[in-house]
């Protein structure tokens, strides 16, 4: 995506007095500049905290062509490292392989990153980086770890606007690996960043104003506007970006020789401006801004007469010259259990909204054989190994929703049918899937029409009673039917209706408990409802679990799944889908609520996390070595790292079993 104008002249209606006249700012004094630096200039700026003494801290330092200098507190020089030419910095602490505080530090002149680990007396030991390579002219750079799974990522910024975001992760040689999670554009210069590791990354775009995003490379880009150049409270150019340990930000309106204050728990309510000053020398241009606790260091590159150098000043000072109260420091956000893909398949041939639903089938005679049906709501079905490679490919329609059951009788033989929702034919697809070459086949008599407009949600149920195979299919308005499915002596199958169960909004997940005679809806903005699955005398339709009622569940409710154990436990596991995670609920009795988990990335494994899944299946049974406890398949409504068509992420269930602290059955 590109910003453009009319997305900024929309922004300004939510600029809180952007057309006021500008106040002179008030000055808050600096505590001690350092001196200058060895270098050509001065930009980006880290503090090395020690636990053990604050006062004893350090100031790592861009120094340019001299690369990094460092600083205590007081500002003097106590070492230079010639480790490039150095213009922007960050840190994290416990980040670097083994331990230890990571540094990432621009190279000017190689046009890339580095990293360091940072030991004693602030050296900056040299770390192994592949894997990144920048398709821009990099100008800054910026660390986030992610509040959801702990992954850390590199943001590079370039000189044009481009904005890159590398997922890092450590190599068996104790080096460190970078991957491309996402890639978009501003379309002019972005020279400065900052992330508050709760989310959020803040872009100082040079000439336009400084902008939020979504720190999570699943989440949607999508920019917020903190404020703009000229139209807003920053004069002319936007530079360095702080982030306080209370939320608030501060921002270098650069042409103006001040610091702009912004509330992000506020709509990014503009708080005021101060200047700093140590004596009758006042911060002018102000470049990188960097706070850690209640320190902050601004980059001061026009420092006449005196060459660059960095002013050191207090989080408090600048408040208390903004007429602002201290806060408490925003605390860290609540996260959810984490599992973990080991495998994913390969993508589908389209873009866009594409992959929907997953059907598990497990080969009795080779479970390592198994394989996944996947819809493609574009234009087909796919079937692919659990090594996630495609064994085959139906264009046969937009496929929305799939499911299939072993044992249906058909032509003197038991089967293994797979039913489709069809969106192009508003029918229900029928197949047989073969073991042997695990490849489908057609079995419809002719079109198996549903009568709906855009036939949309499909599950299957095989009656403990009378045998009989059913299926449950819906569409947008609430409407839902169960066909049975019948043999003809042709060996092919079609559909008759047998019952309608209309709904108030729209629907779309389902599952049948072949056991218990259980069927469960998802009513995407309502919640879970279950009621009996068979045509006649079953139980009546009641409320499982309300969107309104559960925090842990966020709509849209999209698909669910049972894992089936002996006695007639298990799990119903539904995607919460506007959280980016999936609950689980107990099978038996009353459908307790147990516990929600989210599908965190692993950077090593070049897997990403998951996010807006819309169906998903799960299984109970073993599938070779790689699933002994079974498994979970579910679809990625973004797929990132690198950024790639949609495609479907399969989970050995024991990780999330341990993830959620479930009791193991017993053997």
């Amino acid at each position: 995506m590109k910003t453009n104008m009319f997305a900024i002249a929309a922004a300004l209606a939510v600029v809180p007095g952007a057309l006021e006249a500008k106040d002179v700012a008030p000055v808050a004094a600096v505590s001690a500049e350092t001196q200058a630096t060895a270098g050509s200039g001065a930009d980006g700026a880290v503090v090395v905290a020690d636990p053990t003494d604050p006062a004893r801290s350090l100031i790592l330092a861009g120094a340019e062509s001299a690369g990094i200098d460092v600083f205590d507190l007081s500002g003097h020089r106590i070492a230079t490292h010639k480790v490039g030419d150095i213009t922007a910095l960050d840190l994290r602490a416990d980040a670097a392989p083994g331990g230890g505080a990571l540094l990432a530090a621009l190279d000017g002149k190689a046009n890339a990153p580095k990293l360091f680990r940072i030991g004693s007396g602030g050296v900056p030991a040299p770390l192994g980086l592949a894997g990144i390579a920048p398709e821009m002219t990099v100008a800054g750079l910026c660390f986030s770890r992610s509040h959801r799974d702990g992954t850390l990522y590199l943001f590079l910024l370039g000189d044009k606007g481009e904005v890159e975001q590398w997922g890092l992760a450590t190599d068996a040689a104790g080096a460190m690996r970078g991957r491309i999670a996402r890639r978009w554009s501003l379309g002019s210069e972005a020279g400065y960043c900052a992330a508050d590791d709760r989310g959020s990354v803040y872009i100082a775009q040079e000439a336009v104003g400084a902008w939020r995003f979504a720190a999570e490379p699943e989440a949607e880009i999508v920019p917020e506007i903190v404020d703009i150049v000229r139209l807003g409270h920053i004069e002319e150019e936007a530079k360095g970006i702080g982030i306080a340990a209370d939320g608030r930000l501060l921002v270098s309106d650069a042409k103006a020789d001040r610091l702009n204050l912004y509330d992000p728990a506020d709509d990014f309510a503009y708080l005021g401006s101060v200047a700093l000053a140590k004596g009758d020398d006042r911060v002018e241009d102000a470049g990188s801004v960097t706070i850690a606790g209640p320190l902050v260091v601004v980059a001061d590159d026009d420092n006449a007469p005196e060459r660059p150098n960095f002013k050191i000043a207090s989080w408090p000072a600048i408040l208390a010259a903004a007429g602002l109260a201290e806060r408490p420091p925003v605390p860290t956000p609540e996260t959810m259990p984490l599992a973990r893909a080991s495998v994913e398949t390969v993508p589908v041939e389209t873009g866009g909204d594409a992959a929907d639903d997953p059907a598990i089938w497990i080969d009795p005679a080779d479970p390592a054989r198994s394989v996944v049906i996947g819809t493609q709501k574009k234009s087909g079905l796919y079937v692919y190994g659990l090594d996630g490679q495609m064994i085959q490919y139906l264009p046969d329609g937009r496929m929305n929703n799939v499911d299939l059951r072993d044992g249906f009788r058909l032509g003197g033989r038991d089967v293994t049918l797979v039913a489709a929702s069809n969106r192009t034919t508003k029918g229900i697809s029928i197949y047989t899937l073969d073991p042997a070459t695990r490849r489908l086949t057609d079995v419809a008599d002719g079109l198996q029409a549903t009568g709906f407009d855009d036939p949309y949600g499909l599950c299957l149920y095989r009656s403990g009673r009378s045998n009989r195979t059913y299926a449950f299919v819906n569409q947008g308005d609430g409407q839902m039917r169960q066909w049975e499915l019948v043999a003809t002596q042709a060996g092919k199958v079609r559909v008759k209706l047998v019952r309608e169960l209309p709904f108030e909004s729209q629907v779309e997940g389902c599952v049948a408990d072949d056991e218990t005679g259980m069927l469960y809806v998802g009513e995407e903005d309502v919640g879970v409802w279950r009621e009996g699955a068979e045509p006649r005398g079953g139980p009546a339709r009641s409320m499982l679990a309300a969107v309104a009622d559960n925090p842990a569940l966020k709509d849209d409710i999209e698909g669910m799944a049972i894992y089936k154990q002996d006695d007639g436990k298990g799990y119903l596991v539904v995607s919460s889908q506007g959280n980016d995670s999936y609950a689980l609920f107990r099978r038996e009795g009353d459908n307790a609520y147990v516990g929600s988990f989210r599908i965190g990335a692993d950077i090593a494994a070049g897997i990403d996390g998951v996010s807006e899944t819309d169906g998903l299946d799960v299984t109970s049974r073993a599938a070779g070595p790689g699933f002994p406890r079974g498994l979970m398949v579910v679809q990625d409504g973004r797929n990132v790292s690198p950024p790639e068509n949609q495609n479907f992420k399969l989970v050995p269930w024991e990780r999330i079993a341990e993830a959620l602290g479930l009791e193991a059955p017993a053997d």
